[in-house]
């Protein structure tokens, strides 16, 4: 049983997570936390094995809990919930120590198997074509000679894809998934070579145009 504790300042919110995940077979919610000062006490107290983490809450935001609960080396497998794709908020949030983020909307599939993989000490970023990243290769697109289905990525190097099209570094990879930094920057030559490309932005588009992340 995965034992997780909700943080969150609105009620429906709370509530309306707390009725989807009782319907899963494997998750307890064994907590919900109003604010951020509520959070820094329960999940010492509690010891959930996943935490569901709003980002803006008034007072101390969920930032705000992600650095006081890393720095007191207290910080659960730990998801961002947010009603809207703020790009900034969850990069500055992953850096803090998050796990990945879902939106508030998710299927309940989708929040299930987030769980899930956190628990099991997995990353869930799911990259999106933001305007940042668009920018950065609009002028790339035809530059690759063949869009043919490149060698089978493994699961390791697809996870470093999807953080590499989070616009995440090496070191910040390394520390996302607890390997050397070396690790990583073997996992992305072996990406750019089975991708047939050069960078880590033609890679990123690449898998993108032939549906891999």
């Amino acid at each position: 049983m995965i034992k997780v504790l909700l943080v969150d300042d609105q009620n429906l919110v709370r509530q309306g997570v707390q009725a989807l995940l009782d319907i899963a077979d494997d998750i307890e919610v064994i907590g919900e936390a109003k604010s951020g000062q509520e959070a820094l006490v329960m999940v010492p107290e509690l010891n959930p094995d996943v935490v569901l983490l709003d980002m803006r809450m008034p007072g101390m935001s969920g930032l705000d809990v992600l650095h006081e609960l890393s720095q007191a080396d207290q910080l659960p497998p730990t998801i961002i919930l947010t009603t809207f794709d703020d790009e900034e908020l969850i990069l500055a949030g992953v850096k803090a120590g998050a796990k990945g983020y879902l939106l508030k909307d998710v299927p309940l599939e989708e929040l299930v198997e987030g769980i899930k993989q956190v628990a099991e000490g997995k990353t869930i970023v799911r990259p999106q074509i933001t305007k940042r990243i668009l920018e950065s290769v609009e002028g790339l697109k035809n530059d690759f000679i063949s869009f043919e289905r490149p060698d089978p990525l493994t699961n390791r190097e697809t996870e470093i894809l999807r953080l590499m099209a989070g616009g995440y570094s090496n070191k910040e990879i390394a520390n996302s998934i607890f390997v050397a930094e070396g690790t990583v920057k073997n996992h992305v030559s072996n990406i750019l070579s089975k991708l047939g490309v050069r960078d880590r932005t033609r890679a990123v588009l690449k898998a993108l145009e032939l549906g891999l992340i």
